[in-house]
């Protein structure tokens, strides 16, 4: 397969100065253009490497082109990793357990695996779970390698039926339980900053529930809604935390990403430059370089499929790593 190479037309990667709670990124790359058989180009996904490589995954490539690729974020290449025939790939997360990265096929219902270079292709998870298929949509992984995985099962749905899961995955058994049901279309999910709980986007609710978990996270002890998300037409989408436990919540329909604090209070909105947001309509997930405040985040549109990159309010930590 040859190497797609691809530089970003600017030379400059600094932050751009902008007001106060206001955070202008800056173009890393370009990553992919609008593929013309789908008629549109979507990345999502982007997690680091154990070598910490960035890959992430292009949820409308066809047949035959890359659906998951890396980008050196200092030489700026991008390089393929995996195609197939028939996955539509909405996420990716490098397991704890097994090193292994994992990948939601939303349309496929299924959950594959396989090693940081690609390789050695697996179905860990595919069929029903309670008697219902799947759209497994993002992934988490607790301290111990069991997935935590939105099903967004009616996400074309209004919000008063909501038919949307949060399900947990045994990493040995690969054995599915329901973990909260009737859900409006959950989205994003992560971890916050010490695995007492999780953060789930609920797209077709435009907020962000708190789902706190018992001691060995097999269960939701309480939860309620943390964030709401007043986006007009544009929706929450994928989400982060950070070492500070803030959350970095990604949108579907502008190209941003808002920052809230773990008591809901807004710090900061991260927008794209205002001469790129014409041809840029989401910014759907982000992820924070370990240890860093290396912050590097999806942008989708008419113009294609980018990353750029802005300075976290926090360390990246597992929960960074946008599932």
């Amino acid at each position: 397969m040859t190497a797609l190479l691809l530089v970003a037309a600017t030379t400059a990667c600094g932050r751009v100065a902008a007001p106060e709670g206001e955070l202008t990124a800056s173009l890393l790359v370009q990553v992919t253009s609008v593929h013309e058989e789908t008629g549109m180009t979507l990345l999502e996904g982007p997690t680091f490497a154990p070598d910490g490589g960035l890959l992430v995954v292009d949820v409308t490539a066809p047949a035959g082109e890359p659906k998951v690729l890396r980008v050196d974020t200092e030489s700026r290449e991008v390089t393929p990793v995996l195609t197939n025939e028939t996955s539509v790939y909405t996420s990716a997360q490098f397991s704890p357990h097994d090193e292994r990265l994992y990948l939601t096929d939303l349309v496929g219902g299924r959950i594959d695996s396989v090693t940081p270079e690609g390789g050695d292709p697996v179905t860990f998870f595919s069929g029903e779970v309670d008697g219902t298929p799947m759209l497994p949509d993002d992934l988490a992984f607790d301290e111990d390698g069991h997935l935590f995985v939105s099903d967004t099962t009616g996400h074309a749905d209004p919000v008063w039926d909501p038919q949307g899961r949060v399900v947990r995955i045994d990493r040995d058994t690969a054995e599915a339980t329901v973990l909260a049901d009737e859900l409006p279309a959950p989205n994003g999910i992560s971890f916050n900053e010490d695995f007492t709980g999780l953060w789930v986007s609920q797209y077709a609710a435009n907020r962000v529930d708190f789902l706190a978990l018992n001691g060995d996270r097999t269960g939701v002890e309480t939860a309620h809604t943390g964030l709401h998300f007043d986006g007009g037409t544009s929706r929450v989408d994928s989400n982060a935390v950070d070492a500070e436990g803030n959350v970095y919540q990604g949108v579907h329909g502008q190209p941003s990403i808002h920052v809230h604090g773990s008591t809901g209070e807004h710090l900061a909105t991260v927008s794209v430059p205002a001469e790129d947001a014409e041809g840029l309509d989401t910014a759907t997930n982000l992820a924070i370089a370990p240890g860093t405040t290396d912050g590097y985040m999806t942008v989708s549109g008419r113009d294609g499929g980018f990353v750029y990159t802005f300075e976290a309010l926090g360390e990246g930590i597992r929960q960074s790593n946008g599932g």
